[in-house]
C-alpha cells in the first residue's frame, strides 16, 4: 500500500481542565527515522500514548497502514504492526531471556515457529548469548536491548522507542543507535522519543519539536538545530538543567 504508514490527525487530550496535546497533526511515512524531542511536560509521551493505544484521543484520529486504529486497543494495533517500547524496562524476571520474548509472540502473533524468531531478535539486539539467562541479572544496556526484542518479535512496521537510551554510557548509546539504524534499513519506520539530543539528531532524518502540547519546529536535524524558538523552548531548558 502506497501513503504514510501512519497518520495523527487533529488529535487533542485533556486531562480536566488541563490540554496535554493538541490539536496535532503528524505524518509518518514508510521506513522513515521520526524524531520527537521538547520539554518535560510538552506532551511527547501523551502524543505516543495516543498513538499506540494506551489512551484515546477525546479528539481527532489515529490512522495506521490506511486503516482508522482510534477505538483500537494496544494488542490490537500491535498485531497490526505498530509496535512501542518503554522508558522503564519491566522485563519478566522470573523468566529467562528467551521466554521474555515468547509471551508478546503467543499473546499477539502465535505460530509454529516462535522460538526461532525469538532467537533470530535476540541475535539481530547481541543477546543470543544471554537467551537461557535469567532476565533479572541483565545489565542496564541488556534490559534495553531486551526492552527492544520485545517490541520487534511481533514483527512491526512501526517501532516506537520511548527513551531507548535513557541512562546509557556513550558507548552503549551507539551500540543501540546501531541497532535503530539497522531496523530502519531492513524497512521498519521508527519514531524515537528521546532527550539526548545527539543521539535523536545522528539518527533522524526529520525531527518534530513540541511545546505544551503543539508541534512547533518540523524539518531536518539541521534546520531544527537553528531554529531559534527550538534554540529558546527545548535548548535553553536544556542549559538550564
Amino acid at each position: 500500500m502506497s501513503g504514510p504508514i501512519l497518520e495523527v490527525r487533529g488529535v487533542e487530550q485533556r486531562f480536566g481542565p488541563f490540554q496535554a496535546l493538541g490539536p496535532v497533526d503528524l505524518v509518518l511515512h514508510r521506513g522513515e527515522r521520526l524524531g520527537i524531542i521538547g520539554p518535560n511536560g510538552s506532551g511527547k509521551t501523551t502524543l505516543i500514548n495516543c498513538i499506540s493505544g494506551t489512551l484515546r484521543p477525546q479528539q481527532g484520529r489515529v490512522v495506521f497502514d490506511g486503516v482508522d486504529v482510534t477505538d483500537l486497543p494496544p494488542h490490537r494495533r500491535a498485531r497490526m504492526g505498530l509496535s512501542r517500547s518503554f522508558q522503564i524496562p519491566k522485563p519478566f524476571t522470573g523468566m529467562t531471556v528467551l521466554e521474555n520474548l515468547l509471551v508478546p509472540i503467543d499473546q499477539i502473533s502465535p505460530s509454529a515457529d516462535a522460538e526461532d524468531r525469538a532467537l533470530a531478535v535476540l541475535e539481530s539486539v547481541g543477546l543470543q548469548r544471554r537467551a537461557g539467562h535469567e532476565a533479572g541479572g541483565l545489565s542496564q544496556l541488556e534490559l534495553r536491548k531486551l526492552e527492544l526484542a520485545r517490541a520487534l518479535v511481533v514483527e512491526p512496521k512501526v517501532l516506537v522507542a520511548d527513551e531507548a537510551m535513557a541512562g546509557l554510557s556513550e558507548g552503549e548509546i551507539d551500540d543501540v543507535l546501531a541497532i535503530l539504524t539497522h531496523l530502519s534499513a531492513t524497512g521498519i519506520a521508527v519514531i524515537m522519543i528521546e532527550h539526548i539530543m545527539h543521539a535523536v539528531m545522528r539518527f533522524s532524518t526529520r525531527i518534530v519539536c513540541f511545546e505544551t502540547g503543539r508541534t512547533i519546529a518540523d524539518a531536518a536535524p539541521d534546520v531544527i538545530a537553528a531554529d531559534p524558538l527550538v534554540q529558546k523552548v527545548y535548548f535553553g531548558e536544556q542549559t538550564r538543567h
